[in-house]
């Protein structure tokens, strides 16, 4: 006879005696209980295995319930039976009974549309099999939520006492519920872990999409910056020359394209479109074509995508001739860029109609240009900068945003200590660390001849 036999004899033999009138459980009970849920609460704070946690309770049932036989019938993170996990505590006469059981889950029609006031029929089919036993059945209940059922059947003469049998129940069923809710906890958080480390690695591909530092372009002084409000962020901008082949110096002197957008939304899905759009606009690009034939012609290209992801995109395309300091410009329904010209000390928008890229499959954008001089300034940027909310819900604004870029221009400062400054001014207004409710990027354009 085993070791756990002997205790369990020992045990049924302890609990036949009456409790006191007080009601107090002798020293033997008392020890026991202490020991078994002392050794359970260890367990389920260490347990990495479903199957191996019910193994465990099922080894303490034999000690602290007298039955014929139980069963287990978690419930998955959707409300579901889970049938992998349903598990039987019993002895070897009843191994038939346990395959027509799992059958009769797999099999029944109410598995596949399951409701919790479902479970009566199971409990049915139970009791037609199981006439000449008494069924105890018990909710599995962690955090006001269902994790499963518990079925103890037992013999009809009990002889243990209904107090100790009560407390004892109550135990195992406080245990089961909350070791199903770790394990889906734990199983919850590891998915959670995987799309984490599977977001990182957009994140960082999608960072090495945006130029890692700006080129130079005969006369200007550039500097940009992207500040996603998650991992993964919708805005894009870019630098490209119009003729890559050309060597260095004769590339500085060429024509560049400088570019800044915004795909509606954030996160995963405008990150996808952004990598998309950009790949388009770089073979558009090499065409030479004039700005507002670049966006027509990105927008039958994106159109198609963007119209069943249901999103769009906003987009400002310039060129820039550093030999003539001519820039050209067209603008799909983007945030118009602040052109301080600094002869006549004042700010302008640089705007051209258009339509959002992916709206309307035939839209026209027009053209505008502008000969810049000496010391002017342009500020590219996102709406995640006007848009961005302080405590009290007042927003940046284009107002203040153009009264910060006239105020740093004034000093003369470089591209990169603008950029900074208005970083500076943006997190003074929302509060330093507070997260941002958007995408926000900023390319500073600087004339230096």
């Amino acid at each position: 006879m085993t070791f756990n036999e002997n205790r369990k004899i020992e045990f049924k033999k302890r609990t036949n005696y009456p409790l006191s009138k007080d009601h107090t459980l002798s020293k033997y009970d008392s020890d026991k209980f202490i020991e078994i849920a002392s050794s359970l609460a260890y367990y389920l704070k260490v347990f990495s295995s479903l199957k191996k946690f019910l193994e465990y309770i099922s080894l303490a049932a034999t000690h602290l319930i007298e039955q014929e036989f139980s069963i287990v019938v978690p419930l998955n993170d959707k409300g579901s039976i889970w049938i992998e996990n349903v598990y039987f505590f019993n002895q070897k006469e009843f191994l038939e009974v346990n395959d027509e059981i799992r059958n009769f889950l797999k099999d029944s029609k109410f598995l596949q549309n399951f409701k919790i006031k479902d479970i009566y029929i199971f409990e049915n089919f139970l009791k037609s099999k199981f006439s000449h036993l008494s069924i105890n059945s018990r909710k599995l209940i962690s955090r006001g939520k269902c994790r499963g059922f518990y079925y103890i059947f037992e013999n009809k003469k009990q002889i243990a006492s209904p107090h100790i049998k009560e407390r004892n129940i109550s135990l195992l069923v406080n245990m089961l519920a909350l070791g199903i809710e770790n394990h889906l906890l734990i199983s919850r958080n590891k998915k959670h872990e995987n799309v984490d480390r599977e977001i990182s690695s957009g994140a960082e591909i999608q960072s090495r999409l945006l130029p890692d530092f700006c080129p130079k372009i005969f006369g200007v002084d550039l500097a940009a910056h992207c500040r996603p409000a998650l991992q993964l962020g919708g805005d894009y901008y870019d630098f490209m020359s119009i003729k890559p082949n050309l060597d260095e110096i004769r590339k500085q002197k060429g024509r560049w394209a400088l570019v800044i957008g915004d795909v509606m939304g954030k996160g995963i899905p405008a990150g996808l479109l952004m990598t998309m759009l950009r790949g388009m606009l770089r073979a558009e690009v090499l065409t030479g074509l004039p700005p507002d034939r670049i966006l027509h012609d990105l927008n039958q290209l994106a159109i198609a995508d963007l119209d069943q992801s249901h999103r769009f995109i906003t987009l400002f395309y310039s060129d820039f001739d550093p030999r003539t300091k001519k820039l050209r410009y067209a603008n799909a329904a983007h945030n118009p860029p602040l052109l301080w010209k600094s002869k006549e000390k004042k700010v302008i928008r640089l705007d051209a109609e258009g339509f959002l890229i992916g709206l309307q499959k035939d839209a026209q954008y027009q053209c505008g240009s502008i000969n810049l001089s000496h010391s002017d300034v342009i500020l590219y940027y996102t709406d995640g900068i006007t848009e961005t909310t302080n405590p009290m819900g007042e927003r940046f604004s284009e107002y203040n945003l153009i009264r910060s870029f006239e105020d740093l221009c004034l000093k003369g400062l470089s591209s990169q200590e603008i950029l900074n400054a208005i970083f500076d001014k943006l997190d003074k207004f929302t509060e330093t660390n507070r997260k941002l409710d958007d995408d926000a990027s900023i390319v500073i354009f600087k004339l230096e001849q």
